[in-house]
């Protein structure tokens, strides 16, 4: 047998046991805890601007999309925001129009589904 037909080698181990601690230690808890804080500050500047750009009733609808299919509420967010941005929303978004929009995105996002139902013998 030669020396290399066992998979364990301890010098291995030992050399990805140091690389994962200094890996470890290049993230710390401070950069961790900035991260999160810069996350929390953009939401919160996201929900101002969507407040300013919504009315009550959409800001509503807006929530209960977000529960239900949060990719599509984010993309429909994210598309308020950069109108409100480029100044051309010159009054809040009511819940009709926020309909529309959400017509507008689930139609071209939208796959078509099929099922097909086999019986036990059917080929």
């Amino acid at each position: 047998m030669s020396e290399y037909s066992s998979d364990y080698d301890p010098e291995l181990e030992e050399l990805k046991r140091r690389e994962l601690a200094r890996a470890q230690q290049r993230v710390s808890p401070q950069d961790i805890q900035e991260r999160n804080a810069a996350a929390e500050a953009e939401e919160a500047r996201r929900q101002a601007i969507l407040r300013q750009a919504l009315t009550r009733e959409a800001r509503q609808r807006l929530q209960t999309v977000k529960m239900v299919k949060p990719n599509v509420a984010r993309m429909l967010e994210d598309q308020i925001i950069a109108v409100y941005q480029s100044g051309k929303l010159d009054r809040p978004i009511t819940d009709s129009a926020l309909k529309q929009l959400l017509y507008r995105i689930s139609s071209t996002s939208s796959r078509e589904t099929s099922i097909t139902i086999r019986r036990k013998g059917e080929v």
